[in-house]
């Protein structure tokens, strides 16, 4: 049996014999109530590894939860973001693009966002520097913020996110590592943009890594999303399956367990 398959199995089993379970936690941003998601490590550890997952476009999903629980099942605990806060759940895919956009227009609003739920997950029990942010979508670009932001974290990993920003900001030195997964037929960001993107990480001194999945468009890991590929969004379960894998090789270097 292939290493990658077995290791696939022993997760499998893992998480079929543990049953994680996710608390509602109520924050704030000033007058904004903020309601997001934690799951406690299922495995205690003296270095309290800490995940900080941001979810995509229509806010906390089935994706993100899953993730969330899996993850804790490895001995991590996580907590899942409320960027938008209450009264301003997007509806449809149309009053998610606005939510997002405003945030991806006004990333100062994005970080504060970001840094409360960073606050929470430490409340949680993470120790406040062995932490690493994940996200998926707009959430992977809000990971990315994270980076550019000097946020508390480690690393960060951005599936499927937007890698842009506006050009006329400044590129400073990054010091979290940085793991992009990347569709590699995904028609939502440009060849320009993901460029940009490489050109930043070379300017800001990051350590950096790209990995590009063969026949997968936005979305990959969701397996809400179909499997249309003309869609522009779609699930791919190899690629879901092998980002996994990066992103557990990538937690085992960067944080302490």
């Amino acid at each position: 049996m292939k290493k990658s398959t077995f290791l696939i199995l022993v997760i499998s089993l893992y998480f079929n014999t543990i049953n994680a379970q996710l608390k509602a936690v109520k924050y704030s941003d000033g007058n904004q109530v903020l309601n997001g998601l934690s799951v406690k490590a299922a495995k205690k550890s003296s270095q309290n590894p800490g995940i900080l997952l941001l979810p995509a476009w229509l806010g906390i999903d089935n994706a993100s939860k899953e993730i969330a629980q899996n993850l804790s099942k490895l001995g991590y605990t996580v907590f899942i973001a409320d960027i938008y806060g209450e009264g301003n759940y997007p509806k449809n895919t149309s009053e998610a693009g606005k939510q997002a956009g405003f945030y991806k227009n006004n990333y100062q609003a994005y970080q504060k966002r970001i840094q409360l739920a960073l606050d929470q997950l430490i409340k949680s029990g993470a120790n406040g520097d062995n932490i690493v942010a994940i996200g998926y979508c707009f959430g992977g670009t809000g990971v990315l913020e994270a980076a550019r932001g000097k946020l508390n974290v480690k690393g960060v990993v951005s599936f499927h996110g937007g890698l842009g920003k506006d050009a006329a900001r400044p590129s400073e030195t990054i010091t979290a590592k940085v793991l992009a997964c990347h569709g590699a037929d995904d028609p939502f960001v440009s060849k320009e943009e993901i460029a940009a993107f490489q050109q930043e990480m070379r300017d800001t001194k990051a350590d950096w890594q790209m990995i590009y999945y063969a026949n997968s468009v936005h979305s990959f890991t969701n397996p809400e999303a179909g499997n249309d590929n003309s869609k522009g969004a779609a699930y791919n379960a190899v690629a879901a399956k092998r980002s996994f894998e990066h992103l557990l090789l990538f937690l085992n270097e960067v944080l302490r367990k």
